[in-house]
């Protein structure tokens, strides 16, 4: 398992969601199992989300689509504010 990790600023929650939401096909054909989406109690400007993939490979080539068919167009990513930060991480252990 792997999981696709961002965070970034946003300038509005539902115009995010909205964004988001458009691309839910471009998630499932990349193979995304799971997804969780956070923000911080004390900053409504900033989102969290997680996205798990069964190989690192997969989680990969989704953030070279992100970086390149979403964050690089301004109309397909319209609340995001700045650059998002990204990791690809991997379990080493489980409870």
């Amino acid at each position: 398992m792997a999981t696709l990790h961002i965070e970034h600023a946003i300038t509005d929650l539902d115009t995010w969601l909205s964004a988001f939401n458009g691309f839910a096909s471009a998630r499932l054909g990349a193979g995304v199992r799971a997804e969780r989406i956070q923000q911080p109690v004390d900053n409504p400007g900033y989102i969290v989300l997680d996205l798990d993939f069964a190989t690192a490979d997969e989680a990969s080539a989704f953030l070279a689509f992100l970086k390149k068919q979403v964050w690089a167009i301004p109309d397909n990513a319209p609340a995001l504010a700045g650059t998002p930060n990204t990791m690809i991480l991997e379990d080493v252990a489980t409870s």
